[in-house]
This record gives structure tokens, sequence and C-alpha cells, in this order.
């Protein structure tokens, strides 16, 4: 398993665990939804998986280094590279390209 493959894994059930308590894609939806509208856009989504990047990174400093990552080895990665592979990841999830993730999208398995 890649690195960064790891990292996205860790941060997902990272971000899931952070949030406390999702017990299903409904749930899991309205506690990304901060407007209430019913489907997560890319900044919604963006904040939502940015959580445990922001935990992991125990100096502040923007950056997870070696010693921060899952099993205390890889290359290091910047917020913003994160950040990145999020917004990446969602436009992948986004299987109707509307520009939000519904329900549905959400628990799809990862493209």
């Amino acid at each position: 398993m890649t690195v960064r493959r790891l990292l996205c894994t860790a941060l997902l059930l990272g971000s899931a665990v952070a949030h406390a308590q999702v017990a299903d894609t409904g749930t899991y939806l309205q506690r990304m939804d901060t407007d209430a509208d019913g489907k997560v856009s890319v900044d919604e989504y963006v904040a939502w998986m940015m959580y445990a990047f922001d935990r992991m990174d125990r100096n502040g400093d923007g950056v997870l280094s070696s010693d921060e990552l899952p099993g205390g080895k890889g290359k290091p990665i910047t917020r913003e590279q994160q950040r990145q592979t999020i917004v990446e990841r969602f436009h992948k999830q986004d299987a109707n390209k509307d520009g939000f993730l519904s329900a549905k999208e959400l628990a799809a398995p990862p493209r």
C-alpha cells in the first residue's frame, strides 16, 4: 500500500472517528452537510476530511512529517497536497457530476 493511500485511509477513518458515532450514510451526510441542504459540497467535504489531517499534524506546521504519518514513516505531505487529494476524491465520488455528493454517492465504494 502506498504512503498516500495509507494516509488517505487513515484520514478517512480518523475523520469518521473524530466526528464520532456516525451509524449510517444518512447520519454521515447530515454531519458533513453544514448548510443542511441535503447534499455535500466540495467545501463541506474538504472541511470534514481535513479534520483528521489537522489532528495528525501534532506540531501544527501544516506538514505531516514522517513521524506524524501512520506507521511513522513515509514521504511528508503538506496540508495543501492533502486538500488537493481530497478534492480529487470528491470529484471521483460525484458520479452524476452535479458538484455535490448525495447520500448514495457517499455510500458508494471509493472510485
